[in-house]
């Protein structure tokens, strides 16, 4: 088979999933084609405006609605706001024949057969042999769907179900129809992994395939729990988030996000399409849901649902619990439980499994009935739904957001365990169990040599995940490849001659050990390697610096040590840039204050697609002091160009520090001069991202890599710039748009960003910038308003970010 390119992608049907599909195409730099029917009607405004059913404005009126509204929502659709340009929107009248020049056709429409098969009839009439067509049902058996259709068609169409929204969450299943071409299927596995940056699952083509078989069993399996425990829903909420590695919208919070009314229909698909499911009567609809149905409160799209926004009379927000016994809103009431206290201090949501399966309370019980009825439930879709277990336990981390899946749960808790909850229900697992233990198997996974093995069903053996070799999993080498370890840091030997320090602290916040883990790994890596990497695969890269630590020395008025502790980190990140080996580093998720200051400072940046990344000091009352105000002083001076005013140069990082911004992606961050055009690369697939930081320092020391001259020529405008910043900060204050406390803020940053008070524009060390940076962000420590804000988020147990 020919290597196969996506240039070019048409999307037909431009609803909230297809507007999505094609922003995510978009945002891979993929040139879309996005079609919809043409309006039958004009509206008011247009009849207004003379226009006609004729006139191209009206006639792709609702496909250029419908995008507008996707690049307007948040979370936004679009890595870069730029990237709309490489979307092109057309009607299925006027438009459907430019088709024949794409490489794939994704099909989005409503989720009726005989709609989608008219569609499929008009498409194939301008479809160039060859070119991959592909469904997003979400349920529609596949084999339905190309009937009648060409065998050119049926070998290259498949179903291609992606999650809302496309661009979050990772899940992509895959579903062969039956007479799809094998190699179009790896085609599509492999782009989906690669190109997309998703977690690609084949399924079989059965009712809502994979992922959303094994989550609507959930949630309804927990609908039917909390009438029968007299849970409340605040309580379920509590119970199924993040203390298990769910999202923080857990289960009702998810429900009105994604509306009723849509896990409605994907549940009763399962109950009429599934007769012999085993736990078949539990996708029929508790009474609370039918009511909520009746009543059209569907959630965030219908304004109230499980949770209902009100304001007081005072014009104060509240939200609103719905009372299941009374159907009533209510205040909320505050959930809490002796179990989830006893997992507190566990930091690793795996280990905590164990606890909360022994809790001698409502918890403790509410978690044997809920992994118990999933575990069982899950042994019995095997072979139905997949032939391998991982697929399954891939399928809900991708497409549900859970930090592990059933069959890890599993394993966390103990097979003995876990035989031992699905039997105090009265339910059985499925016969291949009995045959894995009498294997001798005691685990669904394994790790050998840094590899993750699953145990295969049919040949009774652990065998290895496949598509692994892209990848290097942190979990899998961190015990074997160690080579320092500290209470804030772990060094592992990625291999090849690459080092990676990776962050252990909680919420890899950057204190005194995880410095010092940095500093121990650069001086491994100059002594017996040849590069270094600073990455993990925890939720974030950094939340910054450890605001705790800061708070203690300033109350205690420990100015000496505090000093000592600013440097120290100043020190640290200059040495980072300063080794005579390359560092590169790999931010992902919140990359914030110090975080982000690491980055700034590495020879070269492998971002994921999915990093927030600023500099946010400011929120708790000081400025960026472990390099990140000399280094955005530092980028201006390089921006400034001949004939370039350099004020309004400066003003723009100034504002940037000022203000706190924070990237919504990595290409944002570019805008922000964090990450460097030409020098810092983006990965979509954060799965890829040790591997390819790796490839990159290995790249850099096999060129050959020279260590880097220390910078003296940094040019800094003094008094010129001073007065300027001060007569902003002035104004700024008297039209109450900041504080005075702001003001101070501000004023010190300008003073750093200024290079002092010099009385022309001269060139200065990056060292010396550093040492006006470190007495600003000094003297703002004991001032009494950024104490108290500093004490406030250590109290809410929030990260530096404003």
């Amino acid at each position: 088979m020919p290597n196969r390119r996506i240039e070019k992608v048409a999307v037909v049907g431009s609803g909230i999933m297809g507007s999505g599909i094609a922003c995510h195409f978009a945002n891979i730099g993929v040139e879309v084609l996005l079609l919809d029917i043409v309006p039958r009607e004009l509206t008011d405004k247009e009849k207004a405006a003379g226009l006609t059913l004729e006139d191209k404005v009206v006639r792709n009126r609702l496909v250029n609605d419908a995008l507008t509204a996707s690049i307007k929502s948040k979370p936004a659709p679009l890595y870069h706001k730029n990237f709309a340009s490489r979307i092109t929107t057309g009607n299925l009248d006027d438009d459907i024949s430019k088709v024949k020049d794409v490489d794939w056709i994704i099909e989005v429409v409503v989720e009726r057969l005989d709609i989608k098969q008219q569609v499929f009839e008009k498409l194939e009439q301008h479809r160039t042999p060859g070119t991959i067509i592909t469904s997003n049902t979400s349920g529609i058996p596949i084999k339905f769907m190309s009937e009648g259709r060409s065998d050119d068609f049926q070998a290259h169409f498949c179903g291609t179900h992606f999650f809302n929204p496309p661009r979050y969450l990772k899940l992509f299943e895959i579903i062969p129809g039956p007479k799809t071409n094998p190699e179009i299927l790896d085609f599509l596995n492999g782009y989906g992994e690669k190109f997309l940056g998703k977690t690609t699952v084949l399924a079989k083509d059965t009712p809502a395939f994979i992922g959303n078989r094994i989550g609507i069993f959930g949630i309804q399996a927990l609908f039917h729990l909390v009438k029968d425990m007299g849970l409340t829903i605040e309580e379920v909420d509590k119970l199924t988030g993040p203390v298990i590695g769910r999202p923080k919208s857990a289960t009702f919070r998810t429900v009105d996000v994604v509306g009723l009314d849509t896990l409605v229909h994907v549940a009763n698909g399962i109950a009429e399409n599934c007769p012999n499911d085993e736990e078949h009567d539990l996708f029929k609809l508790p009474d609370f849901v039918n009511h909520l149905m009746e009543n059209k409160w569907l959630g965030s799209k219908s304004g109230q649902g499980f949770y209902k926004k009100v304001k007081d009379d005072d014009g104060r927000s509240e939200i609103l619990s719905l009372d299941l016994d009374t159907l009533e809103y209510r205040s909320k009431k505050r959930a809490s439980f002796a179990t989830l206290e006893l997992t507190k201090s566990v930091d690793k949501v795996i280990d905590r499994f164990p606890i909360l399966v022994k809790g001698k309370d409502k918890a403790g019980e509410f978690y044997r009935k809920n992994f118990g009825a999933m575990f069982a439930y899950v042994t019995h879709r095997i072979p139905e739904i997949s032939d391998e277990l991982y697929k399954i336990d891939d399928a809900m981390k991708a497409g549900f957001g859970w930090e592990h899946g059933p069959f890890e749960i599993w394993d966390a808790v103990g097979m003995e365990t876990g035989l031992e909850l699905i039997k105090e229900l009265g339910k059985k697992p499925a016969a291949w169990i009995e045959e894995m233990k009498a294997s001798g198997a005691t685990s669904f996974y394994t790790v050998k040599e840094g590899a993750t093995y699953y145990y295969n069903i049919p040949k009774k053996e652990h065998l290895k995940v496949p598509g692994q070799d892209s990848f290097i999993i942190l979990d899998n080498i961190r015990k074997s490849n160690e080579v320092f370890k500290n209470s804030g840091v772990v060094v592992e030997d990625l291999g090849d001659g690459i080092l990676n320090v990776e962050f252990q602290s909680k919420m890899n916040s950057i204190g005194g050990d995880v410095l010092a883990g940095l500093n121990k790994g650069i001086d491994l890596a100059e002594k017996d390697f040849d590069g270094l990497v600073v990455g993990n695969q925890a939720a974030n890269f950094s939340v910054g610096a450890n605001i705790g630590m800061i708070f203690m020395m300033a109350v205690e008025q420990e100015y000496d040590e505090l000093n000592m502790a600013i440097k120290y980190f100043q020190d640290t990140v200059m040495r980072l840039r300063y080794s005579s080996i390359p560092t590169v580093v790999a931010p992902h998720g919140m990359t914030l204050g110090g975080g982000c200051e690491m980055t700034l400072h590495a020879d070269r940046v492998v971002a994921a697609a999915e990093s927030y990344i600023g500099l946010v000091e400011f929120g708790v009352g000081v400025i960026p002091g472990g390099g990140g105000s000399k280094e955005m002083a530092l980028r201006a001076s390089d921006g400034f160009m001949k004939n370039d005013v350099e004020l309004n140069r400066l003003q723009e990082y100034f504002l940037t520090i000022g203000m706190a911004k924070v990237s919504t992606s990595a290409y944002e961050a570019y805008d922000l001069d964090i990450l460097k055009h030409g020098k810092d690369i983006v990965v979509v697939n954060k799965d890829r991202q040790i591997a390819t930081a790796k490839a990159v320092a290995r790249l850099m020391a096999d060129q050959g890599y020279t260590k880097p001259v220390p910078r003296k020529d940094v040019k800094v405008l003094g008094k010129q710039a001073l007065g300027m910043f001060l007569v902003g900060t002035d104004s700024m204050e008297a039209g109450h748009y900041i504080s005075e406390h702001d003001k101070k803020i501000a004023n010190k940053l300008a003073y750093v960003m200024a290079g002092g008070d010099l009385s022309e524009p001269s060139y200065v060390s990056e060292q010396y910038l550093l040492d006006l940076e470190r007495e600003a962000f000094l003297s703002l420590c004991g001032e009494r308003k950024t104490l108290e804000r500093l004490q406030h988020m250590i109290q809410k147990g929030k990260p530096l970010r404003n």
